[in-house]
């Protein structure tokens, strides 16, 4: 493979990732105050960020701080809440499982939604070879991880000083919905979709993270079954 199609697929990558600095900056703007007004200085609230790196379960643990829960509690409800990115993981393997291990690891880093997203739909559109496959992924992250780091920085560094009349909190609800509307392709999707949506409002008095990983696991389900019945109809 010529290294001119790897830099296509890189820059590729690269474009599509400029339009979720749109919402990525402001979530990380959020996190970083969000971190600060819990009382972390900023070093741990950049820690967070460099090695988390995953903002529902950053924010999830930085809630439960706030509460005084137990450690114990506050990985296991982050954990939980990340358990979408071993989902992530299995749907890669075939695009990218091939790849050398310090690729899958980088990769497995930067695995964050925007990053999965963007990517997953490329390799089910296009049959690439593997160096054009890494080579979009890491496009894509590239602006993105940079980004997310230094807002994280700014908003610690601020803290209260943001007015909370930027409402910063829109960022994560745009950001999924942003995500979901490409992949609501076929039938087994929407269903998904729709039963993931109605299981997330009727849990949503559970524990933080568990009511969403049982949404999830139930759309997976749906997604499967749909698919298996418009298969024995065909």
């Amino acid at each position: 493979m010529s290294t001119s199609t790897t830099k296509s697929a890189f820059r590729d990558g690269f474009l599509q990732g400029l339009p979720f600095l749109l919402v990525i900056a402001p979530f990380g703007l959020l996190f970083g105050v969000v971190g600060s007004e819990a009382g972390l200085n900023v070093a741990q609230v950049m820690g967070f960020s460099f090695l988390v790196i995953a903002g529902a379960a950053q924010f999830t643990a930085v809630q439960l701080m706030t509460e005084n829960a137990p450690v114990i509690l506050i990985l296991a409800a982050a954990l939980t809440v990340n358990l979408r990115m071993a989902m992530y993981s299995a749907s890669l393997v075939p695009y990218l499982g091939a790849a050398p291990l310090w690729q899958r690891a980088l990769a497995a880093y930067l695995s964050v939604d925007q990053v999965y997203a963007a990517s997953i739909l490329r390799y089910q559109e296009r049959t690439e070879p593997l160096p054009a496959r890494i080579a979009f992924f890491f496009g894509v992250a590239a602006p993105l991880v940079p980004v997310w780091y230094g807002t994280t920085w700014a908003g610690a560094a601020l803290g209260a000083q943001v007015p909370e009349a930027m409402a910063l909190d829109f960022a994560l609800p745009i950001t999924f919905l942003a995500m979901l509307g490409p992949a609501l392709r076929t039938l087994p999707h929407v269903a998904a979709a729709m039963v993931s949506a109605v299981m997330a409002v009727v849990l949503a008095g559970l524990p933080t993270g568990i009511g969403l990983l049982i949404a999830a696991l139930c759309a997976l389900l749906t997604g499967a079954a749909v698919e298996t019945w418009q298969e024995r109809r065909a």
